[in-house]
């Protein structure tokens, strides 16, 4: 293991001096960050640690790993570096149903089956399931 350390699920409210305080009762400390955003200046609720010694970054790991601080269970292990040729977890938006974009499935989107569009759109001026022309569709929107 090496002297470095990563800490995640770090309440937002943290800083730097916040983090070398929590964790200097296990040793020396020469570097405590915390990663921020680089346009708004937040916090982005991780960071990382670097002991002088692999002992006392072994012994905040053991002691610190999920402990709670203002409400949040921590995570601290060990650091290892980025790696960008690493396949990286999608993150799911939950189903914000369809349309817009390049595909799509009732509708909008490139190619986006029976409606809708290049870049979205909801059906509205296309033929609708049952209708037999584009004029009753019309009449049935309202126009």
């Amino acid at each position: 293991m090496g002297n470095k350390i990563f800490v995640g699920n770090l309440p937002f409210s943290a800083t730097d001096d916040k983090l070398k305080e929590l964790f200097s009762q296990f040793g020396d400390i020469t570097e405590a960050v915390i990663i921020k955003n680089k346009f708004s200046g937040r916090s982005k609720g991780f960071g990382f640690i670097t002991f002088s010694s692999e002992a006392d970054a072994q012994k905040a790991v053991t002691e610190m790993n999920e402990k709670e601080i203002e409400g949040r269970k921590i995570t601290v292990k060990e650091a290892t570096p980025f790696n960008p040729d690493a396949p990286r977890p999608r993150r799911s938006f939950g189903d914000r149903g369809s349309g817009g974009g390049f595909g799509g499935q009732r509708r909008g989107g490139f190619g986006g089956e029976q409606r809708g569009g290049f870049g979205g759109g909801r059906g509205r001026f296309n033929k609708r399931e049952g209708s037999d022309s584009e004029e009753s569709n019309d009449q049935q929107e309202g126009y």
